[in-house]
């Protein structure tokens, strides 16, 4: 991975990279389709409408049983619902992937800036890092509604390159889905992606990354041997 030859600093996805978050999402959003009379949903189903922010997991999940103007219709009300519902359980059913802390310690003790990037409101994944004692890590944290557009658009991405004065081939994203890999690619980053995310229901081998890797003690490995 020559890729990797001059990186001084990560940008980390939250849900499905760091943290197994589809228990909190199943609570919240059943709560949510009971207030609206809807019968629960599966894990499995939440887990394949994880990774473009709150706006879209609550439209898929309204789509399974109304029409396209039904969805609009209820969206006000069910997204108002979910986030209060998300808001009271935030990170009390969820848990660190594997190799999360070491890989995060590893990759401070090569003098990494890290900055975690994440499509969850910035309301959501702020407590949900000091909860998981995460917060700390990261020089940055930028959620889906911190900037004007959110991933796979490059720009929070290239934001964070500005933040750091470093030039995106600088800068390896690490992720589990293809909206990493498809901003990393825009935004000119090297990209690793884990096998063990959401990624939307696909297998994360038709993703086009630079590499995957099993956790992200294994990218901290990659990127050292290649610097």
């Amino acid at each position: 991975m020559k890729v990797l030859a001059g990186v001084r600093a990560a940008i980390i996805d939250l849900d499905g990279t760091m943290l197994d978050t589809v228990p909190d999402f199943h609570v919240a959003i059943n709560a949510m389709r009971a207030e609206l009379g809807l019968a629960p949903i599966s894990q499995q189903q939440i887990a394949n409408m994880v990774g473009k922010g709150s706006e879209n997991l609550i439209r898929s999940v309204l789509a399974l049983d109304y029409d396209a103007a039904g969805v609009e219709q209820h969206f006000e009300a069910a997204l108002a619902s979910y986030q209060r519902h998300y808001l009271a359980i935030n990170g009390n059913h969820s848990a660190l992937y594997p190799d999360v802390i070491a890989g995060l310690e590893a990759l401070k003790a090569q003098g990494l800036r890290l900055a975690c990037v994440t499509n969850k409101p910035i309301s959501f994944a702020t407590p949900l890092l000091h909860q998981k004692g995460l917060h700390g890590y990261f020089d940055v944290v930028y959620g889906g509604d911190s900037l004007a557009r959110k991933k796979p658009d490059p720009l929070p991405l290239l934001t964070v390159c500005e933040r750091f004065g470093l030039a995106p081939s600088a800068v390896v994203a690490i992720g589990d889905s293809s909206n990493d890999a498809q901003a990393a690619r825009a935004a000119g980053c090297p990209v690793l992606t884990v096998p063990y995310g959401y990624n939307h229901g696909q297998a994360i081998h038709e993703t086009d990354s630079d590499g995957i890797v099993d956790t992200l003690l294994e990218a901290a490995r990659q990127i050292r041997l290649h610097n």
